[in-house]
């Protein structure tokens, strides 16, 4: 049954899942992919569209996917999304329990340690990942250079980071990437 389905990879990605909704995309994509739930190019839209609306990104993307994949879409939805949020309401709950008894214990601070860099791992990996996705989208060959659209896609995304990393407000750069791209829709 495709909605237990959706619950049990859902709650398994939330459960193993330590860093947020990006350190989440290796194991989504993962998911999703194995599944044959939906091809890597809806996928890396469903992401963009996950960022770019409000509310946290596990529980959109969660949302998306649940909504396409099974027959009743809200249905699908709701169990995707109550999948992915139950291990950390359960995990917090627990934690803000005993966290006070533990929190200078040597295996906390050294487990803290230890997830700090993996969860910047998986966020890299996610971020080449989708990168890759976008930016080449047949496969990473010299001919993908050829198109007009690739550079279009590397400049918009170099402008992006940048403004990024000059504090511009995302929701901006999201609009003016936005722009960009209907632009270029009708230009190239």
């Amino acid at each position: 049954m495709i909605y237990l389905k959706l619950f049990l990879t859902f709650f398994k990605i939330g459960l193993f899942t330590f860093g947020g909704g990006y350190a989440m995309l290796p194991l989504i994509e993962e998911e999703i992919i194995a599944n044959g739930w939906m091809p890597m190019e809806q996928l890396v839209n469903f992401i963009a569209v996950s960022e770019s609306t409000p509310g946290p990104f596990a529980i959109n993307i969660a949302t998306y996917v649940g909504s396409q994949v099974a027959d009743i879409g809200v249905l699908g939805s709701a169990c995707a999304t109550l999948g992915v949020v139950m291990p950390s309401f359960i995990i917090i709950l627990i934690v803000a329990k005993i966290y006070d008894k533990f929190k200078n214990s040597k295996t906390v601070k050294g487990v803290m340690t230890g997830l700090k860099p993996a969860v910047v791992g998986l966020i890299a990996n996610a971020i080449i990942s989708i990168a890759i996705s976008v930016l080449f989208p047949e496969s990473v060959t010299l001919a993908v250079f050829k198109t007009a659209q690739t550079y279009v896609s590397i400049g918009i995304c170099a402008v992006a980071t940048v403004l990024a990393f000059k504090k511009v407000h995302p929701i901006i750069i999201i609009l003016l990437s936005a722009a960009a791209g209907i632009i270029s829709g009708y230009l190239l």
